[in-house]
């Protein structure tokens, strides 16, 4: 046992990707118990708050993905409770799970961001389908990147080269939310970098470069093990490196977040770097970038979550 006493772990949930973030707790709270922690994984249920209530954890550690573990409700049930938790604060967390929202933060601070249009399904039921979507493709061009605006692991997402299969895209993306993002397709080198905060400010991690086994990094390439390839550090020029790395700290600092990140970005065959989006509760399963971008920086993924626990813990 530590000075950080007993720690949550908290996965599960009821969103689409309830089963990476069991993955992703169950793979953590080894690691952690390899090192001594008492730590026991609890799932996002009816009984937490009770149970969390009667008998206090010292820290929490949230691994819930989707909209439960990424838009701030949980951050603010945490902190009405008064438990010290890992994690972006509730407020940052909302504006970054709303990509559309996220991206003007991030455009306002400097960083280049695809241009994109952003569709209300009622919208595009009420004014006509066919007309929007020329209009869309009239705008930004095509290929076109659709993905909703909220959620994660590239669920609904889809990257559209021809006129004829937006619809289908657009119902596709529909369903797994209310709003779809449309954003003129970035071209080049699919990049994730991982930041964590220490004593001295944030921290970029060596940059993982992505590269699936298909036409984009879409859920089964994200979770499937032999269906990407990944190279760490990515195989770019050191100047680039370092632009990768100083946008992700820099999108990192615009939003607020806390603790650790990632942003997905795209290299340009000129070196240029687009910054795609930020995700403020990043996987840790054994296909997840966090852990390899690590891995990478020759730490080991208990002592990395070890320390943000003991950060936390502090506050």
């Amino acid at each position: 046992m530590t000075e950080l006493g007993r720690v949550v772990v908290l996965a599960g949930g009821l969103s689409h990707e309830r089963d990476v973030s069991l993955r992703s707790g169950g793979r953590v709270v080894d690691e952690l118990r390899d090192r001594g922690l008492g730590v026991e994984m609890r799932d996002a249920d009816a009984s937490f708050v009770r149970s969390a209530t009667d008998d206090p954890p010292d820290v929490v550690l949230p691994l819930l993905h989707g909209a439960q573990g990424e838009d701030g409700s949980l951050g603010t049930v945490l902190e009405m409770l008064g438990l010290a938790y890992v994690g972006t604060q509730p407020r940052a967390s909302r504006t970054t799970f709303d990509k559309p929202t996220a991206n003007g933060v991030v455009a306002a601070a400097g960083l280049s961001v695809p241009d994109s249009v952003v569709l209300p399904h009622a919208t595009f039921r009420d004014l006509g389908a066919d007309a929007l979507l020329a209009g869309v493709v009239g705008a930004l061009g095509l290929p076109l990147a659709v993905q909703p605006a909220r959620g994660g692991s590239a669920l609904g997402a889809s990257i559209v080269n021809e006129a004829a299969d937006l619809p289908s895209a657009m119902v596709g993306c529909f369903a797994y939310g209310e709003d779809a993002m449309l954003q003129a397709y970035a071209a080049g080198t699919e990049v994730a970098v991982s930041v964590i905060d220490t004593a001295d400010g944030p921290v970029a991690l060596p940059p993982v470069e992505i590269v699936p086994d298909g036409p984009f990094y879409d859920y089964q390439a994200r979770y499937t093990a032999g269906a990407t390839e990944f190279f760490v550090p990515a195989r770019l020029d050191e100047t680039v490196l370092d632009a990768v790395s100083r946008t992700a700290v820099d999108a990192h600092r615009a939003l607020g977040l806390r603790d650790l990140s990632r942003s997905d970005v795209i290299v340009g065959p000129d070196g240029t770097v687009t910054w795609l989006e930020a995700n403020v509760a990043p996987g840790m399963t054994e296909t997840s970038l966090f852990p390899l971008a690590v891995a990478g920086a020759g730490l080991t993924l208990g002592g990395v979550i070890e320390g943000l626990l003991l950060q936390a813990a502090a506050r």
